[in-house]
């Protein structure tokens, strides 16, 4: 084996452990939410959480989605996990470049929660077939923001931080 095949082999695992980073970081952030909004409305209303993923459908759907049982609610809930994939990638590039998201996870996390409660909340199910946006009670918009900054953006940030590091680390041993 060439020193260059080998150097491309080390590189490519630690792609691979960073890669698994980012992704743990989505799957985590997409349960914290998707938790946090199945156990409010479950309290709050006595909502079942197949119509909360169909909720999510909604935004492609339109009301058509609470006519499709089980199969728009795992659409639903497929688009969930994709978006909090989504942001945790998106998170992940910028801080490959912008070293201060992840040398200060916490507070720039929180931050990034923050920014992706207001992209969501005013452009994103706006602009989708769910209409509307940010209407609601405001227990409801005011738990909503605090879990997008510390349970979405928190952990997208701590998540990103592994990948990063664990990339550095790599190249150090290849050095």
């Amino acid at each position: 084996m060439s020193v260059v095949s080998f150097r491309f082999n080390r590189m490519s695992n630690n792609r691979i452990r960073a890669l698994s980073f980012v992704l743990a970081g989505g799957l985590v952030a997409g349960t914290l939410d998707i938790t946090y909004a199945c156990v409010f409305w479950a309290i709050r209303a006595a909502v079942p959480v197949q119509r909360i993923f169909q909720s999510v459908a909604k935004g492609v759907l339109g009301a058509a989605t609470f006519k499709g049982g089980a199969s728009t609610a795992a659409l639903g809930l497929f688009l969930h996990y994709f978006i909090a994939m989504t942001m945790c990638v998106v998170y992940y590039l910028v801080a490959r470049r912008v070293k201060a998201l992840h040398q200060y996870a916490v507070t720039l996390g929180a931050a990034y929660g923050l920014v992706l409660y207001g992209v969501m909340s005013y452009i994103v199910v706006p602009l989708s077939r769910a209409g509307g946006g940010s209407g609601g009670d405001g227990l409801w918009i005011g738990l909503s923001i605090l879990v997008h900054m510390f349970m979405i953006g928190v952990p997208i940030a701590l998540f990103t931080k592994l990948a990063i590091n664990s990339e550095a680390v790599g190249d150090a041993q290849e050095a």
